[in-house]
């Protein structure tokens, strides 16, 4: 779909420079992404070389300071335009929105000057991959009850433990493992350590096998008495939790703007089909129920993108809240499920075709309501923030 239609042109949120970039952006994702999508699906991977196309195009770490080649930036909104930008176009197998949004604010907020020099360069270069381990395979969304531990040698960590559904489990060169460094102190004993490719005991199991998502490389990592030296400690030891907590609306943003965008792409690959889909002598759009669901679609649409970017506003003022951020990323997301499913059904059996877009986005959409937090996770945190 083109995002003339639906992204910056049409919405006051979004100035000159954004939609430049946003044109940037589309250009590089339709000349190296695109291309090799389908292949990637089938390796379950994608290649190294485009994450280091994506650094040379600036797409990379817009947060993180320009001297060690990030964009110096953040305003989120550019953030945002590269995460639409992929959704409009279906392509989740290079996970530049996942390091923008959900890794890379760590590294700018608690590296140190140190740290920076010796892992900056490389992570906006696409030349250092990167990846976040909290799941386990035991806790899900419970953070509180991992069991990966970290214990104090003096000069280094020794690491034990295991992490699953890890996104970019497979090529990832750094990883911020979330570990408890101190057993008995409840949420102030987690601290973020970063394992490094290469050190002992560091493993990586198998590519995950996922009904949709192929490109994207998902694995299981393990940890047996990996030595962290004490300078691949993140931020302070025992503030891991809180880093956490104060990221997470971001993440949960990230996950609505792409779903807001997935949304928007679902009604124009339905009303296309509708269009020139013929039965019974007439194009199937032409039916009244058929025009009443896809009613219903553009204005839920309609909603969400309001809804989203509202909240990116607040975002950029610092005023976007927990529960705010968890009511777009579970409706949102949740919206959008229903979607893909309306749309799969108005394709009749040609949905049921892997080669059909919406076939695709069938299999992609589902693990929205599911990472990022659960959608009765997030419906959790806003009863909460009610006084239930």
């Amino acid at each position: 779909m083109s995002s003339e239609t639906n992204g910056s042109s049409m919405r006051e949120l979004f100035t000159d420079e954004h939609d430049a970039f946003r044109s940037a952006v589309g250009s590089f994702l339709d000349k190296e992404v695109v291309p090799h999508h389908e292949q990637w699906e089938a390796d379950g991977v994608v290649s190294r070389e485009v994450w280091q196309a994506a650094g040379r195009q600036g797409m990379l770490g817009m947060n993180l300071p320009e001297e060690y080649g990030g964009g110096g930036s953040d305003d989120f909104r550019f953030n945002a335009v590269v995460t639409e930008e992929m959704a409009y176009r279906g392509l989740h197998g290079a996970a530049f929105s996942l390091f923008n949004d959900m890794i890379a604010p760590y590294y700018g907020s608690l590296a140190t000057d140190e740290q920076k020099r010796r892992w900056l360069p490389g992570l906006t270069s696409g030349d250092l991959i990167a990846a976040i381990a909290m799941t386990e395979p035991g806790t899900g969304s419970d953070l509180q009850g991992i069991r990966t531990t970290a214990a104090d040698q003096g000069d280094h960590y020794l690491l034990n433990g295991a992490k699953t559904f890890i996104s970019n489990g497979i090529l990832s060169d750094l990883v911020i493992v979330v570990a408890r460094t101190e057993p008995d102190a409840g949420v102030n004993g987690f601290s973020l350590l970063v394992v490094e490719r290469g050190m002992d005991g560091f493993g990586r199991g198998r590519n995950l096998d996922k009904i949709g998502q192929h490109a994207q490389d998902t694995a299981e990592l393990s940890f047996e008495d990996v030595r962290v030296p004490k300078e691949n400690l993140l931020g302070e030891a025992g503030q891991g939790f809180y880093y956490l907590m104060t990221n997470l609306s971001q993440e949960r943003l990230s996950i609505a703007v792409a779903g807001a965008a997935a949304i928007e792409a679902v009604r124009d690959l339905a009303v296309g089909y509708a269009k020139e889909r013929q039965a019974f002598g007439r194009a199937i759009g032409s039916f009244q129920h058929n025009r009443f669901v896809l009613a219903e679609m553009a204005t839920e649409a309609s909603l969400a993108r309001v809804f989203v970017d509202d909240c990116l506003k607040k975002h950029l003022t610092g005023d976007l809240d927990a529960a705010t951020a968890s009511m777009a990323k579970w409706w949102v997301t949740e919206t959008q499920k229903r979607h893909v499913d309306t749309a799969l059904q108005l394709h009749g059996g040609y949905g049921y075709m892997r080669e059909y877009p919406i076939a695709r986005a069938f299999l992609d959409s589902r693990v929205q309501t599911i990472y990022g937090g659960t959608t009765e996770i997030q419906k959790e945190i806003i009863g909460r923030s009610l006084g239930l």
